[in-house]
């Protein structure tokens, strides 16, 4: 018996544990461990309370909530059924604390379901998207890099410490105003005091009366003179405070939230935390702002009294200074791109931009200023200050660039807009002159989508300006996986948000960060990630055996551009046609964990060759682009093991015929033989019903008035080799003759489908 491969036993009883049962992926969420489980808990708020996805996981999955959330009309239409269905299920509850609880949360669903569809479909795409990366993340039993990056363990208690320091200033900063109306009560005392001595008769002044009076405005004035330099004093410490808050914390989380932002863009961690940034930045703004007006009270006070040496005026303006610097950067670095720009049609794959398709963006101010609601005109820039040279094709935006930003009352009342309907149009001439493609591909010239704004607020003229992650504008659909690639590779290893010559000398990828990625790719588009044992095939195909180590450096061109060895296609190119293949035509068979997907042959006979006579696995053709196969054992005549392996299917069959059905109904002549077919097993010892009994076609079961007719994939299996290596004939009469004898009454088209080898 030869020895199976590392990690064989491994993944055979993880294939079995998943297969006993096909599982909902609520229900798989319930068996995770409860580290896992507590990450799908900080999903669900108000907005989506986790009893409505309890009580409706099925219809809640059964429905292509991505779509919906960019048509309206979908989105609602969807919300309207899972409210009828909430509905349904408060009435049928027993349970009178559940009933309550459920009528209550159909209120407060059915109000944010009419004012914004979109919005609570997005809330429900994200939330099942998140879902499916979590429970991928679980299969692998490590999180890579990537992930520990993004849940940093200190970021809890860093975000506590936010809170309280914020908490602080905004009470320091209360506390100033009382001291400063002290201050005011002060001098207006001390200002009456001093009027009325101004008053007395002059033959007055000389009396003992009028000298301790005098000694007693000394007294005032000189402890006028020490508040007002406490007060200051401690305004200064607090303008310092404030500084140091944003420079240390408030600056850097900002960029944390941007660095997470780039990694949601390619199937990361769900994105959450703007509304946290947009109070800390909401509060900051308003003590600077308070603060502003305790100094402005300042200079009014010193209009009524003043002194040789008295401490404001001498302060007060550098004071001032400070603060309205320290708005303006504030608010100028609160100018967020909220969704990075992304077309309707691939709600997954943002920043990718196809010539004359309509994409949608949306951007938002952190600091919410009731003073300039409804004021801010927001300009869209493509290409702007671009350095000469930078790009070869040029573009143009073609529809309306300016929108009036609006108060978003779903969204804690946020001022934002959002672009939907934004379109490009590639420049042909420029002066004249046509333009031609440069040494760089398509997919590797990344763009620009600027935003800007002006406004002023008491007195300060602020310019805001942000711009999107670096884009890829392509002309034709087929260059999206090129352009998808691009847009990986980039948010993987640069954090910088406008390094638009990035690939004239791109970085390398370390395998532990790639193979993440890959993994998500999975998770988000195909409903289920990859494990540990996958991952290691994918890594032998990209580099060979030093794949094992999560350092090894994948360099672009071999991840994208060079084919692999012996093929017309690269590495990424047979990925991805792998992921349509399983989007288009595989999804339920692939989320019930049916397919092993990606393992070499040697892997695969290794792990085939003990089993039952008819045990069969399904994998991914490493030949053809976006096909899979299936390879069975057999018993020869001596006793051993004796594989067998199907052509690949590939979209044009699959199109025709659902693969479940394709595996129930394949048979197999051999010499002539009844036809039969060979899978019995799926790896390593499921009843093959039992496996894809769900997903089998129930037409057939149906009553219909005539005959019904059915697509049998057959192959023929020879046992002697044909005489020469002309393709095979079509079947003769006597042989579909005896064909329909066996399987009457149905009506047979047969697909002569030869056994194959990779």
């Amino acid at each position: 018996m030869g020895k199976e491969p590392k990690g064989v036993t491994d993944i055979g009883k993880v294939f079995k544990k998943v297969m006993n049962s096909s599982m909902s992926q609520w229900k798989q969420i319930q068996q995770l461990q409860i580290k896992y489980q507590e990450q799908v808990g900080y999903l669900y708020d108000d907005n989506f309370p986790m009893d409505i996805r309890q009580v409706l996981s099925n219809y809640i999955e059964s429905q292509d909530w991505d779509t919906a959330a960019n048509h309206e009309s979908m989105a609602t239409v969807l919300l309207s059924n899972l409210l009828s269905q909430l509905d349904r299920q408060c009435s049928q509850e027993q349970n009178f604390l559940q009933r309550h609880n459920l009528k209550f949360i159909y209120q407060q669903l059915q109000t944010k379901c009419k004012a914004s569809p979109l919005l609570m479909a997005g809330v429900i795409s994200s939330c099942l998207r998140e879902e499916r990366r979590i429970i991928s993340t679980a299969s692998i039993q490590e999180q890579g890099p990537l992930e520990k990056s993004m849940q940093n363990s200190v970021a809890f208690e860093r975000q506590k410490n936010m809170d309280n320091r914020v908490a602080v200033i905004r009470s320091s900063v209360q506390m100033m105003d009382q001291a400063v109306k002290y201050l005011e009560d002060m001098q207006d005392d001390f200002d009456f005091r001093y009027k009325t001595l101004q008053s007395r008769d002059p033959v007055d002044r000389n009396t003992e009366v009028m000298k301790q009076e005098v000694t007693r405005l000394q007294e005032m004035l000189n402890n006028l003179d020490f508040k007002r330099k406490e007060n200051l004093s401690k305004m200064s410490d607090v303008i310092k405070e404030i500084d140091a808050l944003i420079v240390s914390q408030l600056n850097p989380e900002l960029m944390e939230w941007k660095r997470r932002q780039q990694i949601n863009c390619i199937g990361g961690p769900l994105l959450t935390g703007l509304d946290q940034l947009q109070n800390w930045f909401t509060l900051t703004a308003q003590s600077l702002f308070q603060m502003k007006r305790q100094l402005d009270k300042l200079g009014e006070l010193i209009l009524k009294v003043t002194y040789e040496s008295d401490p404001i005026p001498l302060q007060r303006p550098q004071m001032e200074e400070q603060v309205k610097y320290l708005i303006y950067h504030l608010i100028k670095s609160s100018f967020v791109v909220e969704k990075q720009p992304c077309m309707p049609t691939h709600p997954q794959k943002p920043l990718i931009i196809k010539t004359g398709v309509q994409f949608t963006t949306k951007v938002r101010l952190l600091v919410k200023l009731p003073e300039v609601d409804y004021q801010l005109k927001v300009k869209t820039i493509f290409d702007k200050d671009l350095p000469p040279g930078r790009v070869n094709r040029q573009f143009f935006i073609l529809t309306t660039t300016t929108k009036v930003m609006d108060v978003e009352e779903s969204s804690n009342g946020c001022l934002s807009v959002e672009f939907r309907h934004l379109q490009l149009k590639e420049k042909k001439y420029v002066n004249g002159t046509k333009v031609n493609e440069g040494p760089v591909s398509v997919t590797e010239e990344l763009h620009s989508l600027s935003f800007e704004a002006q406004f002023n607020i008491q007195g300060i003229n602020i310019d805001l300006e942000t711009c999107s992650f670096p884009l890829v504008v392509i002309s034709n659909v087929s260059q999206l996986p090129g352009g998808w690639a691009s847009v990986m590779w980039y948010n993987l290893l640069t954090d910088e948000p406008r390094n638009l010559g990035f690939f004239a000398s791109p970085q390398r990828a370390s395998w532990g960060q790639l193979s993440e990625v890959l993994s998500w790719q999975f998770s988000t588009f195909a409903g289920r990630g990859l494990n540990r044992e996958q991952l290691c095939m994918l890594g032998e195909k990209l580099m060979g055996q030093q794949a094992s180590q999560n350092e090894c450096q994948v360099s672009w061109s071999k991840f994208c551009k060079e084919n692999i060895h012996g093929k017309n296609f690269s590495f990424w190119m047979w990925l991805d046609s792998i992921l349509e293949l399983i989007k288009k035509h595989l999804l339920p068979i692939w989320n019930d964990n049916c397919i092993m997907g990606f393992v070499s042959k040697e892997t695969e006979r290794a792990r085939l060759k003990d089993k039952e006579p008819g045990t069969f696995l399904l994998r991914f053709s490493e030949s053809h682009l976006g096909g899979i196969t299936f390879t069975w054992v057999e018993q020869s005549d001596s006793g051993e093991a004796k594989f067998i392996s199907v052509e690949p299917y590939t979209k044009s069959r699959l199109s025709a015929l659902p693969f479940a059905d394709i595996i129930r109904d394949y048979k197999v002549i051999t010499d002539g033989e009844v036809p039969e077919n060979p899978l019995k097993f799926l790896y390593p010892d499921i009843p093959k019903d039992e496996a894809f009994g769900r997903l089998y076609n129930s037409q057939q079961n149906k009553v219909f008035p005539y005959i019904p007719s059915m697509l049998i994939p057959i192959s023929t299996l020879q046992t002697t080799p044909p005489p020469c290596s002309s393709p095979e004939p079509p079947m003769s009469p006597g042989m579909f003759d005896m064909l329909t004898q066996h399987l009457s009454p149905l009506e047979i088209e047969t697909a002569m489908r030869s056994p194959y080898s990779e």
